[in-house]
């Protein structure tokens, strides 16, 4: 930290609280005009450095550098490189949204070496751990094993959505990769657009700048937005079941509408 900011000590550092959770917690430390981003993780947020180990260093995906980082039994702390003061939550603009999309496109299309790490099989693995869905996920579980048939795996971020994608003005950086694997779904597509349309923006020109920058089929990409959002779903449905209860009360509250919204996708697929 005192390299990066080029701070004479620690008691000279400016620390700021960018976010707190149950697992994690996000400040940024600065000296004078320079700042990192110090970030300390439990449960499923500790092992955000085996990601960037995994994927963004060697795939050299849009992220924070990493500066540093440190595990331990119970926690991981890692200091990043700032790569900007407003995110796409705080500024939820149109133009935002359509160049995350060009964003994510950049993501998906860097080629991967590595099987799938959410086979169709992983569908009822899911929902036999959250016990609570009484509706049939059959043909969620057909359309993924058909994806796999049809699409390679890429690279998914896990949690593409406004607070995590940040600019500094003249470039979009997607941030907190802990939950990246690789699928050839596009669950970042469709929380990236679930998100923008709750707000009041259109669909279409988020979907149109996705498909410009990849020149992917339109109808590959309407199949896997739609199993992307399924998985979304069954894996932040698992979260809340296993963790986010005891670390995050609140999140109680979100399980009946996740649940009603894994239903309508499964509808859509069927």
């Amino acid at each position: 930290m005192l390299e990066a900011t080029e701070a004479p000590g620690v008691g000279a550092l400016h620390g700021e609280l960018l976010r707190q959770w149950g697992s994690s917690e996000v400040w940024r430390l600065s000296y004078g005009l320079r700042s990192v981003i110090a970030k300390r993780g439990t449960d499923g947020q500790a092992d955000e450095a085996r990601a960037y180990e995994r994927f963004v260093v060697p795939l050299g995906l849009p992220a924070p550098r990493l500066i540093h980082n440190h595990r331990d039994d119970d926690a991981g702390v890692m200091i990043l490189a700032d790569v900007g003061r407003v995110t796409l939550e705080q500024e939820p603009s149109a133009d935002g949204f359509a160049a995350a999309a060009e964003l994510l496109a950049t993501i998906r299309q860097r080629p991967v070496d590595g099987p799938s790490e959410f086979p169709a099989e992983r569908v009822k693995e899911l929902a036999d751990r959250i016990g609570r869905i009484d509706f049939d996920l059959a043909p969620l579980t057909e359309a993924l094993a058909a994806l796999h048939r049809d699409a390679p795996a890429a690279v998914v971020h896990g949690d593409f959505v406004p607070k995590n994608l940040v600019t500094d003005g003249a470039r979009w950086t997607a941030i907190d990769w802990p939950g990246a694997y690789l699928a050839p779904h596009l669950s970042d597509l469709y929380t990236l657009i679930r998100d923008a349309v709750a707000l009041g923006h259109e669909r279409e020109p988020i979907l149109a700048r996705y498909l410009d920058a990849t020149g992917a089929d339109p109808a590959l990409v309407d199949r896997q937005f739609l199993v992307g959002g399924g998985c979304f779903f069954l894996i932040a449905l698992r979260f809340i079941v296993e963790e986010g209860l005891r670390t995050i009360p609140e999140s109680k509250n979100w399980i009946a509408g996740l649940l009603s919204e894994l239903e309508d996708v499964v509808t859509q697929l069927s």
